[in-house]
Order: C-alpha cells, then structure tokens, then sequence
C-alpha cells in the first residue's frame, strides 16, 4: 500500500513538473533576447580650454572626466550601445566661426569595445571653445534611429561660448521633436552661470543636472545615468492634440507627449465602455522663463461639450512642473451591446512669457491616459451635471433663500421681543 502511494506520488510530480515545464518555458530561454530594442547613451565631453583648470582633488578637470569615462566603460552594461562626442578638442585657434564648428565623434554609438573606447579617451587634451548648441545636435544625430531609450550625457565646465545657437534652445528643439531623447547634464565645479544653463539644458528633456565637485562624484554620476539606459522604460508616445474635440486624436492607454504653446488649449479624445473608469493626469513644465501665478486646467466633457468632470492646479513660479489629474468612472449598463462613450480632453495652460523669452517651441507637455475596471455601483457623473455646475448652483441658491428668509424671520422676532421688553 505504501509502495503504491509513493509510487502514484513519483507520478503527480512528474506530471507537475512537465506541466511546469510547458506552462513557464521561460527559464529554458532566461539568456535569450527579451526583443527590447537596445538602450543607445552617447557620453559628450568638453574639451575646451578651461578643463586644464586643477581644481578637483587636486588635479585637472580634464584628468578627472578620463577617469570617470574609464570607470564607467569598465562597468557599461553588455546592453548598452555607447558613444562618446567630444566639443572643443581640435581647434587651438582664435576664430570664433570655426571653433564652434569643434565637435566630432570620438567613439561611435554601438557594441563598445572598452580597449578601443579608453585607447580613444586617453588622447584627449583641452584645447579650444564650448560649442555646447552645435554638438547636442549632432549627438541627436548620433542617436537618431531605432526604438530603444536614448540618452545624453553632457559633462561640461563653462557655458556655451557659440551663441546665438542657445543650447537650451537647441534641446526644446530636440524635445518638440517627440523621439523620447533625454539629456542630462554634470557641472564640473560650475559658476551660477554655467549651473543655470545646463539645468535649463536638462529641464527640456526631462533630464537631470548634477553639479559636481569631487573625481567620484562624477564617476558615480555617470554610472548611475547610463546604467539608467539599460532600465526598462515607458517611452511616451509623441500625438499632436488638436483645436477642438471633434478634429481630437483618438488614444488609448499610454503615456503621450505633446507641446502646447503660451495660453493654448489642446484637445484629445478617449472612448470609455461601460463599467470602465477613465483616468488621466497631465503634467506641463515651465522648461524657460515664466511669469508667476499660472494655471493648468484638464476637462473631461461629452461629445455635445458639457462637462463631465475637472482638474486644475495652480503656481507661482516655485517650480518647473506644473501637474493635475481627474477620474470618470462609467456606471455599467444592462444593455450587452451599449457602445463606448467617447470623452472628450481638454489641457488649458494660463502660462505667459516672461519679458524677452522665446515662445516657440510650446512648453512640454506630458499627458497619461488610463482606462481601467470602474469601481462597483459607480455613479454616473455625466447625468449629474457637476461639471457644469449647474444642479450644485440651483441647490446651492435655494438653500440660501430659504436660509435668508429664516435669518430675517429671526432677526425680526429678536427686534420685536426687544421691543416688548
């Protein structure tokens, strides 16, 4: 008897373990490819003149910056396809025209050959000007293709001497372009200058800026950001939000990004099917100069533009983001073949420029939409009307009526019971 129950056991498991085996064929493959696109980072160094300046622990900024590179070239991700652009590092003349033309392309973007890539680093000596607008386009370029995360890392010790190429014009232009391409930025013992033009540079993107003032520091920080490239990542999809509801892009759960411009309203569209509840958030950044007291507004309303439901937020200049969100949840219907319900957004911005400050690119803008299960007995906002407002106010006049007349009944009565007495 035992026999047989150890031996009919011997059978459950094996079945199990074949069923495991069908059912999460995973570990068999744990090594092959997940078909995510690689993660492309290109690393772009100042060379110029003042990287000869020691004044990180005692040596050169340029000897701290080779440092950092090999440190992180050693520990890169298999993943990772690397490169490195440098700006200022051949011209040693004065002429303005042709040293902000000094970028070139160390390293290309692809599988990194680590020997190859330090033999190439170690070569460098600071030499000339900062053309820090010049060489961010041509990183871009670097970049361009695939579907992977895309990252720039610029490591910099002054500003951009090539203007009126403003490198933080040039990174909303790259932003607006919707190709989900981040720049962060690392100040090597920046001056107040220096720190605002590259958070500016970073702030466009959606990027990072690191001051930095010590040889581990910076390898750190270097590190940690191309490490970051190899995370799996929502990349927002870029749509173009239109002048009103009807001419609206239709978008389904995801992350997006857009650009609305000073004052604008953008317009986007969401079916919600019923026993669904529709979710979005929008989120625009200040990434220049604004003035302060400004707004955000995201609607939900019908088709025949009532108003479903609202979010709003306010600022006064205190920060670079400005985010507000809403929830629509859509009773169930009894009716199997109910259609959706399409919901009309509305992303309003009260931004306005400070004096002097371009206007084109608009300001970036993300926005996430989520359609997910609606909560049970969910409330149909809609027929209420609270958008709108228009029950909430009547209800809210009566109650005051009455409440007048009550007051003046009582008033009435003191006086007269004074008047007795």
């Amino acid at each position: 008897m035992i026999t047989r129950q150890r031996l009919a056991a011997g059978v459950c498991a094996l079945l199990a373990a074949l069923t495991a085996g069908i059912a999460f064929p995973a570990g068999a493959v744990a090594d092959e490819p997940d078909g995510r696109a690689a993660p492309k980072v290109e690393l772009v160094l100042d060379v110029s003149g003042s990287m000869r300046t020691r004044d990180i622990d005692g040596g050169t900024r340029m000897a701290a910056a080779k440092q950092a590179f090999n440190e992180v070239l050693d520990a890169t991700p298999e993943e990772v396809q690397l490169g490195i652009r440098t700006l200022g590092a051949n011209y040693r003349g004065d002429d303005r025209k042709t040293g902000c033309k000094d970028t070139a392309q160390l390293y290309p973007v692809g599988p990194l050959d680590r020997t190859e890539a330090k033999t190439a680093v170690a070569t460098l000596q600071p030499t000339g000007w900062t053309p820090i607008g010049p060489a961010l386009l041509k990183a871009a370029d670097d970049l361009n293709g695939g579907d992977g995360t895309r990252r720039i890392v610029l490591i910099s010790d002054g500003e951009d001497t090539c203007r009126p190429l403003d490198p933080c014009e040039v990174a909303r232009e790259i932003a607006a372009k919707g190709i989900g391409l981040t720049i962060d930025t690392l100040g090597l013992v920046p001056d107040a200058k220096t720190r605002d033009q590259l958070s500016c540079i970073a702030d466009a993107t959606g990027g990072t800026y690191t001051s930095v003032r010590h040889k581990e520091e910076l390898s750190d920080r270097v590190g940690q950001l191309v490490d970051r490239a190899a995370d799996p990542v929502v990349t927002p999809v870029a749509t173009q939000g239109a002048g009103d509801c009807a001419k609206a892009p239709a978008l389904k759960s995801g992350l997006y990004t857009d650009r609305e411009e000073f004052g604008q309203q953008r317009w986007y569209r969401a079916d919600v099917e019923p026993g669904q509840e529709l979710r979005a958030s929008v989120s625009v950044a200040d990434d220049r100069a604004v003035n302060p007291d400004y707004g955000l507004l995201l609607r939900a309303v019908t088709v025949h533009g009532r108003e479903i439901v609202r979010g709003e937020a306010a600022g006064t200049g205190r920060t670079d983001v400005i985010s507000t969100g809403l929830r629509y949840p859509r009773p169930e219907s009894d009716d199997e073949n109910a259609p959706a319900e399409t919901v009309c957004l509305q992303v309003t911005n009260s931004f306005s420029p400070a004096p002097g400050v371009k206007t084109t690119p608009g300001l970036p803008l993300e926005l996430t939409v989520d359609v997910v299960d609606g909560p049970d007995k969910a409330g149909d906002v809609a027929a209420f009307g609270l958008g709108r407002g228009w029950w909430l106010l009547g209800v809210l006049v009566l109650v005051g009526f009455v409440a007048g007349l009550l007051w003046g009944w009582l008033s009435r009565w003191r006086v007269a019971v004074w008047r007795t007495n």
